[in-house]
């Protein structure tokens, strides 16, 4: 029996033990690691013009990939090209980035043309879906126009140089590179697969993270690995506030917004009073130089919230019909989505409700109670001063034939009447003049 206990008793410490070491085994293996089937893709989709608002996007997908511990950023890119300003933020983003980075061309008829050229080759890998495009990179002016010769000479071989230096800093083609830039040649997936100017020719998403899996890639950390195979992928296009200001800083859309600021601000110069094409042209030039990336978006959305304390105060001393405050409303909104970010995941409604409405309506509501008071103040009777007497009843001192005396609101005052009046009849102020009371007779 003692021997049968003890045995028990052994089996039990065994079991227990065993049962410690599996769970924290189990424990151990569920924490996130290098593992290939905990690790994490994030996919940025770009699907339109390079301009400020695209930079934004790519640098916060970086940032949050960052964080996040991923294993790589693929950017999925169909663009025709863009602000040469806003393409160099992005590859400064790219170059920076401690993650790896990959710009996948894609879908099948999708293509990366003018600016999109350069992004493409400065990512860490560079892929092509079968079907799609890449060149075209020679500069042109903003809406089509003609530069000079000497400058587009200049602007021509700067780009040149920069197309060589990404070109000569990932390992692919330099000539190719420079005819982009300065022929405008343009090729198809296989072909610039085959003269070095892509990495590789995936047709699908997953035919391209298990083509990426255990590179390794050069970053500003050093030497990273890609672990793509089975990763867990995050796909992400822009929020709400990046796609109301990605519509306003399309080029034509800029041309657009300058033009009516323009003439919006000639027409109240030439017609001052109207207010609203004032208002109007304030608003569309603030925002022209935005999408042109004359002013960046902090500074533009500071511009526009200033321009719209600007409107409502001047809302007190001009008759604009609510010209001013709808503009000052519109300024605002305009100026906080601008401003502030926020992670709507989306969602319109909760976007509007938890970020632009509050700042907008809070502000509003205290310049339209301030201002509904001002209008009360203007529209009350003076109560002191020769002002304060109009309107008063007292009662004639002496008869009045052309003039007499009053008294009124504890005060004798020499009046003048157009009628005759007996003492002791009541009276009616209706002006002052020279500290002499005009007064009426009050019928009982």
């Amino acid at each position: 029996m003692r021997s049968m206990a003890s045995w028990m008793k052994s089996f039990s410490r065994t079991a227990f033990l065993t049962g410690l070491l599996l769970l924290l085994a189990s424990a151990a293996l569920s924490v996130p690691g290098e593992e290939i089937g905990d690790s994490r893709v994030d996919v940025a989709i770009v699907e339109d013009i390079i301009n400020p608002v695209t930079a934004e996007f790519i640098a916060d997908s970086i940032r949050k990939a960052e964080r996040a511990g991923s294993t790589c950023l693929v950017i999925r890119l169909d663009t025709p090209g863009g602000l040469d300003t806003a393409m160099r933020d992005i590859i400064k983003s790219i170059f920076t980035s401690e993650v790896p980075v990959v710009v996948y061309v894609a879908p099948s008829g999708a293509r990366a043309a003018s600016a999109g050229v350069l992004i493409t080759m400065a990512a860490h890998v560079a892929a092509m879906a079968p079907g799609t495009n890449i060149g075209a990179a020679h500069p042109v002016a903003m809406g089509g126009g003609e530069m000079d010769e000497t400058m587009m000479a200049k602007v021509e071989n700067d780009a040149a140089a920069y197309s060589e230096s990404i070109a000569k800093k990932r390992g692919r083609n330099l000539e190719w590179a420079v005819n982009a830039v300065r022929e405008s040649v343009s090729e198809p997936a296989e072909r610039a697969l085959e003269i070095g100017v892509i990495d590789m020719m995936p047709a699908t998403l997953d035919e391209l993270l298990e083509a990426i899996d255990g590179r390794e890639v050069d970053t500003p950390m050093g030497k990273k690995t890609i672990h793509s195979k089975g990763a867990a992928v995050h796909t992400k296009g822009m929020g709400l506030r990046q796609k109301i200001l990605n519509v306003i800083s399309n080029p034509t859309i800029a041309l657009m917004l300058l033009s009516l600021g323009g003439l919006g601000l000639s027409i109240e110069l030439y017609n001052p009073g109207v207010v609203f094409p004032g208002v109007f042209g304030a608003i569309c030039l603030i925002l022209g130089f935005f999408a042109l990336q004359t002013l960046p978006v902090n500074y533009a959305g500071v511009l526009l919230i200033l321009l719209a304390f600007l409107f409502f105060i001047a809302e007190f001393k001009v008759t604009s019909y609510g010209a001013l405050t709808i503009g000052g409303v519109i300024a605002m909104t305009l100026g906080s989505i601008m401003l502030f970010k926020w992670d709507t995941r989306g969602e319109l409604l909760g976007f509007m409700l938890k970020g632009v409405a509050p700042i907008v309506i809070t502000i509003t509501a205290f310049f339209a109670f301030a201002m509904t008071y001002a209008f009360k103040a203007q529209r009350t009777r003076p109560k002191t001063g020769c002002e304060g007497l109009v309107g008063e009843i007292g009662e004639a001192q002496t008869a009045i034939a052309a003039e007499g005396t009053v008294f009124v609101h504890g005060e004798y005052w020499n009046a003048r009447s157009d009628e005759a009046i007996a003492v002791g009849d009541k009276v009616e102020i209706i002006g002052v003049e020279n500290l002499q009371a005009l007064v009426k007779k009050v019928s009982s």
